[in-house]
């Protein structure tokens, strides 16, 4: 099927014409297998009654239909890849080896396992058919018949007897009331004289709602709910009765003749009996059914595990096939192969050794010493890269060098290596792979530059110098990272400094100044009119913070330590809001929170100097807007684990160098420090929070803070201090104001 046979003689005759597998071939039995599948398919739907057994020999034939369509595919497939392998292989030869061990070991293993298919499939096919008859099945039917028909002549009684007792009892209420006692002994005498357990009159009114009239109810069953508006439309177009069937009676309701619009409802309760009986009919039949779909289901089930188990016995021989032809090629194939890499001045080549002394094993001994002799010529030139590569890891700096047309890392040292956090040498590879910022630079005429690369996930700043010959550009960079971490730290000890020269000597002033306003003119204002003795308690509670303050930056040249405790952020904010609305009367002030309002883990003085700084930004914002009527909102909520804060102001927006605004000393006001800003990102930073800035739609400025509630709440304390009991003083006193 996959290769002629040859044959010679001393005479010589011709060779026999070889019958080779062409394409065509390969899509007809493709094309075969697929209309093999498609036709059982459609014939498998289409046989027979769903609640019957397929017949066998039909399955059994289809079965065998599939599994020779696919064991020929199989084999074809099997030696499409022999030829690719043997395409592939130094070696050559066509491959016919590998597609004459697929062709054997496909026969080898198909022809035992198609018989035993198919013994297999009909003896359970067979077994199975012997447990399932018509005759079964009809006993089952009958048998749930019976109790059908029962339930429906019990339905058709208890409507006639509805109807007949509705005549009855219109007699009766021609001559007596339908509350008097006579009606309702004849009411319970009919349903004791035709066997019924319950029964009711109703009416309906104009409105569509319907009264009960009279009412025999033993089950004390809620019968109010049983008879609907609609069952009385079909009464009153024409209908006899309707039947009201139930789980466990049958009701029946019927016009009575009595006023317009007035209905008799009745029904019996089952006898147990009968109930379980109709239950255990309909049970027993729905059972055997579902018994019949899975053993039909069961039976195509099995053929087809036993079509895809008969298939992959196949594909397991063809792949020992292909394995077994493999190793048979590869000692031959590795010595072509290691030839060439020679050939291509790879004196580094080598065939593995065997233990067999064959032919093979001597030819590649021999291989191997040739090339440990060319190895051995070319010694001096990795030693003098070994030089090379000892200088260069000496040395601090980075160094990278780089090939002239392609970019590609020629050499790169371990400096280089380890601040780049490269787990591998990437020799070879595109500079621009590696690293992007470096290969820009090299666009650039300069040779010395700045830049900032993300190594794992961290920001380092590297200084970079460049330079430049025939062979490629020779890159070498020093990381600068902590230096520029240093400068930072230098200049907010400066910062610290001049925070304890020019606000520490004017606080003593400012808060014995406060202390004399409370002792001459508090007695005088009115004891309703609070708003002094806050603002003054306050100007001496905020003298105490700034104190303390510019104290600790003084011995520490850094912020505060803070001190975390649960917090309510609606306090602070009013806090906050309330000291600039009494200073700021023609601005209007919001605050507007989720219901609950949020709460944060955080230092409660630290967070309301952040706030206040914030809000008094806002509001220089507005008065240098000249506005008519300027405003300034706070929002505080809380989602997915962070709480946010967010103000927005009506003022004259963000400058143009609005990256620079939270750097020390940057300021865009003529009276300003430019610490402000700067101090609300390191307070914002310690709370594990962001800080963030946007344009206000309509004008203006967003400032947004956010914070991570999760590792705030690891940090919760329950230390108190007199500063935070006098913010929560402070907070219940403004807590109305806002």
């Amino acid at each position: 099927m996959y290769a002629g046979v040859t044959a010679s003689s001393s005479a010589s005759p011709p060779p026999a014409r070889r019958v080779g597998v062409t394409p065509a071939v390969e899509l007809m039995v493709l094309a075969t297998a697929v209309g093999v599948a498609i036709a059982s398919y459609f014939t498998l739907r289409g046989e027979g009654d769903p609640g019957r057994l397929l017949a066998p020999p039909l399955v059994a034939f289809l079965l065998v239909a599939n599994l020779v369509t696919g064991i020929a595919l199989m084999m074809l497939l099997g030696r499409r890849i022999a030829l690719s392998r043997a395409a592939r292989s130094p070696v050559g030869a066509g491959g016919r080896l590998h597609v004459r061990l697929v062709l054997l070991f496909s026969l080898v293993a198909a022809v035992p396992a198609l018989l035993v298919t198919i013994f297999a499939s009909l003896l359970f096919q067979y077994g199975v058919q012997f447990w399932y008859s018509d005759r079964a099945r009809g006993m089952f039917e009958n048998a749930a018949s019976i109790a059908q028909e029962s339930y429906n002549k019990e339905q058709d009684r208890i409507a006639n007897e509805t109807v007949t007792m509705a005549g009855d009892l219109a007699s009766y209420l021609r001559d007596n009331a339908i509350d008097s006692k006579r009606f309702t002994e004849g009411l319970f005498y009919q349903l004791y004289l035709r066997n019924l357990s319950e029964a009711l009159v109703v009416q309906r009114g104009a409105d569509g709602e319907l009264r009960t009239l009279a009412l025999v109810n033993p089950y004390d069953r809620p019968l109010d709910r049983v008879v609907t508006t609609d069952m009385t439309q079909r009464l009153d177009k024409g209908e006899r009765a309707v039947v009201i069937p139930s789980r466990d009676r049958v009701g029946a309701l019927t016009t009575l003749d009595y006023q317009p619009h007035t209905y008799l409802y009745s029904a019996r309760v089952f006898d147990q009996q009968l109930e379980a009986q109709i239950n255990r009919g309909g049970a027993v039949l729905a059972d055997y059914r579902q018994l019949i779909a899975r053993a039909r289901a069961l039976q195509l089930r099995f053929n087809a595990a036993l079509l895809i188990v008969s298939l992959l016995i196949v594909g397991v021989a063809v792949w020992i096939a292909l394995t077994v032809a493999d190793r048979l090629v590869r000692p031959v194939g590795e010595l072509v192969d290691a030839a060439r890499r020679v050939e291509g001045g790879d004196f580094s080549a080598r065939v593995p050794e065997t233990l067999e002394r064959d032919e093979i094993g001597t030819l590649s001994n021999a291989f191997n010493s040739m090339t440990a002799r060319l190895v051995a010529q070319n010694s001096a030139l990795d030693n003098r890269r070994a030089l090379i590569e000892a200088v260069m890891s000496g040395v601090s700096a980075g160094v990278i060098s780089i090939g002239a047309e392609d970019r590609t890392i020629r050499l790169i040292n371990s400096s280089a290596q380890q601040l780049m956090g490269l787990a591998e040498p990437p020799v070879g590879r595109a500079l621009h792979d590696v690293a992007p910022e470096l290969d820009a630079l090299l666009d650039q005429p300069g040779r010395e530059a700045t830049v900032q690369i993300a190594v794992q996930g961290e920001m380092r700043t590297f200084a970079v110098r460049i330079a430049r010959d025939g062979s490629g550009p020779i890159i070498t960079f020093d990381d600068i990272t902590q230096q520029l971490t240093d400068q930072r730290r230098a200049a907010w000890a400066d910062v610290a400094r001049r925070i304890a020269h020019e606000i520490k000597n004017p606080l003593t002033p400012i808060q014995l100044a406060a202390e004399r306003l409370q002792r001459r003119y508090g007695s005088k204002i009115d004891p309703a009119d609070t708003t002094f003795a806050r603002l003054t308690d306050t100007i001496v509670r905020q003298v105490g913070d700034l104190r303390r303050m510019v104290d600790e930056f003084s011995s520490f040249a850094r912020m505060p330590k803070p001190v975390f405790r649960e917090e309510s952020l609606v306090d602070i904010a009013r806090q906050t809001m309330f000291l600039h609305e009494v200073a700021h009367p023609g601005i209007r002030f919001a605050l507007d929170h989720d219901d609950p309002a949020p709460s944060l883990v955080c230092d409660r003085r630290q967070l309301g100097q952040a706030l206040t700084n914030i809000v008094k930004n806002a509001v220089e914002a507005v008065e240098e807007a000249d506005a008519s009527e300027g405003s300034i909102t706070m929002t505080l909520s809380e989602s997915d684990g962070r709480v946010t804060i967010a103000v927005a102001d009506t003022g004259i927006g963000l400058p143009l160098e609005r990256d620079r605004i939270v750097e020390p000393y940057m300021t865009t006001r003529a009276r300003g420090t430019g610490l402000g800003l700067a101090i609300v990102k390191k307070i914002v930073e310690e709370h594990f929070g962001t800080m963030t800035f946007a344009d206000r739609p309509g004008g203006g400025t967003i400032v947004t803070l956010s914070f991570d509630t999760a590792p705030l709440a690891a940090l919760a304390s329950d230390d108190h201090s007199p500063s935070q009991d006098d913010d929560r003083t402070i907070a219940a006193l403004t807590r109305n104001r806002i």
